[in-house]
């Protein structure tokens, strides 16, 4: 694996105040948290997966650059705003947000070939969002943090899927259908509390006493982060996700899901303009 880029590789001598959306620079406040917030998955996943030493490991590893995802976001947002910081919002976002299930030793998904899978469909989910940004953002340092971000997805996409192949081949894969069901549980997660308490942490919290309302911050950070989606992004996530599942580039069922995933995300994108401009 070639070096790993660090904080140093980025050219933040490039930044242009005059380029940040402030909608997208919200977005990427909260996003910053969820990212920093990857030692208590870490936490999680070597526990679900004890004894497996290669895969701890790797899992540290992707552990620590997640959270510099989360460091380089950061350092972006407080050249856009100096009174974003990063610590302050992260201590108060792991003091409101602890669904993460640090004591369990047994996978949320059943399996531990089904916890693998569910990282896939996290890693294309974060390809895609961050492939997005990329192309939304016309500021040079953004553009910069989103492609190096949005290639690592995809590299630990292939690291999770790469053990969840060498699972199946030991005879301890799941069936189509149970990935299918992951697949379809993990989407509606999407809409838990991470997010929007991360939106509130790192937004609201420290302007206000308002105390948190899910709706309002939910709605405030999807509609910041749905809305750059263009459907190449779309597309290239769901194919991920798909693939996983064990269905080929060329399959029928893979055309019909993309078209129908873009409908739904048009539909999702005109209703939180019209609630944002309620």
């Amino acid at each position: 694996m070639s070096r790993y880029w660090t904080l140093d590789d980025i050219d933040w001598g490039a930044f242009r105040a005059d380029k940040v959306d402030q909608r997208l620079l919200a977005t990427i406040k909260a996003a910053a948290l969820v990212e920093a917030n990857a030692p208590d998955y870490v936490t999680y996943l070597c526990n679900v997966f004890r004894g497996d030493e290669a895969l701890c490991g790797s899992v540290r590893q992707w552990g620590d650059e997640e959270v510099q995802h989360g460091r380089a976001l950061a350092r972006w947002a407080s050249l856009a705003d100096p009174s974003y910081d990063l610590d302050e919002a992260l201590l108060r976002f792991r003091t409101g947000y602890r669904q993460v299930p640090l004591d369990s030793s047994e996978s949320t998904r059943g399996s531990r070939s089904g916890e693998l899978f569910a990282r896939c469909v996290v890693e294309s989910g974060t390809t895609s969002f961050y492939s997005a940004m990329q192309d939304a953002t016309d500021e040079p340092v953004l553009r910069q943090i989103a492609r190096n971000i949005a290639a690592d997805e995809v590299r630990h996409y292939k690291l999770f899927r790469s053990y969840l192949d060498a699972y199946e081949a030991r005879g301890m894969g799941i069936t189509r259908l149970a990935r299918l069901k992951i697949l379809g549980d993990r989407i509606g997660e999407v809409d838990d509390d991470e997010f929007a308490f991360a939106y509130y942490a790192a937004n609201v919290a420290p302007v206000s006493d308002a105390p948190y309302d899910r709706e309002t911050c939910s709605l405030a950070y999807e509609t910041g982060a749905y809305g750059i989606y263009r459907r190449a992004h779309l597309e290239k996530g769901v194919r991920m996700m798909l693939r996983a599942v064990g269905f080929g580039s060329g399959s029928a069922f893979v055309g019909i899901a993309v078209r129908l995933a873009w409908r739904l995300m048009r539909y999702r994108q005109k209703k939180l303009v019209k609630l944002a401009a309620a």
